[in-house]
């Protein structure tokens, strides 16, 4: 990759070629695109195991939990058996008022979400619709981004967003410039997952 890289800042791009006239940083970028792809259907493949097992917590039946993830009861019921042939997890706690950072980063996802379906020119919703295609992860700077994304967004459009969304806001970011020393059960991924959802369908019921 370094190679690569070196090559064409040095000006070298076209005169390294594979056989069928395709240069090695075309390839390299093409492949990216590919692998960002298939590593985001691999993430959501995980997402969605550790998800049949919060299900399972919750008392669904694998009747149900096969039809809300479009897999099979088979499937399913190997899931949840080798979900409970381990260490039994924690149970999941869906308060809205959580203050470990996953959880924070998954508000923050929801009301970008609301506010992207929202408004037609929400300046967050290419970012959002990056994070649904897997092509950005939630790291300290795009966590950062998206926030002035989403801020910006209330502050243009103020009119058109129902306060809830402003009091949202202030809350997530309370907590992610302060964060709590806590640890929470269940994988980062689940409890964004869960948070997002829990704040889309709190931001509803008070619009």
């Amino acid at each position: 990759m370094l190679r690569v890289y070196n090559r064409v800042m040095a000006g070298e791009e076209n005169t390294h070629q594979m056989p069928e006239g395709l240069t090695e940083a075309q390839a390299e970028r093409m492949l990216a695109d590919m692998n960002e792809v298939i590593r985001a259907g691999e993430e959501m493949r995980k997402l969605r195991t550790e998800m049949i097992k919060v299900f399972a917590d919750f008392g669904w039946t694998q009747d149900r939990i096969a039809q809300l993830t479009d897999m099979s009861q088979p499937a399913v019921s190997k899931q949840v058996a080798k979900y409970r042939s381990g260490e039994p997890l924690p149970p999941t706690t869906l308060s809205l008022d959580q203050r470990d950072v996953p959880w924070l980063e998954g508000r923050l996802w929801g009301l970008a979400e609301e506010i992207a379906e929202t408004v037609d020119s929400a300046r967050c919703a290419r970012y959002v619709h990056a994070i649904a295609r897997g092509k950005k992860r939630f790291t300290p700077r795009n966590v950062d981004e998206l926030r002035r994304l989403v801020e910006e967004d209330l502050r243009l459009h103020r009119a058109e967003l129902p306060g809830g969304h402003r009091n949202a806001y202030d809350e997530i970011s309370r907590g992610l410039d302060i964060p709590a020393q806590v640890t929470a059960a269940g994988s980062a991924s689940v409890r964004r997952a869960l948070a997002c959802q829990i704040q889309r369908d709190r931001l509803r019921d008070d619009a």
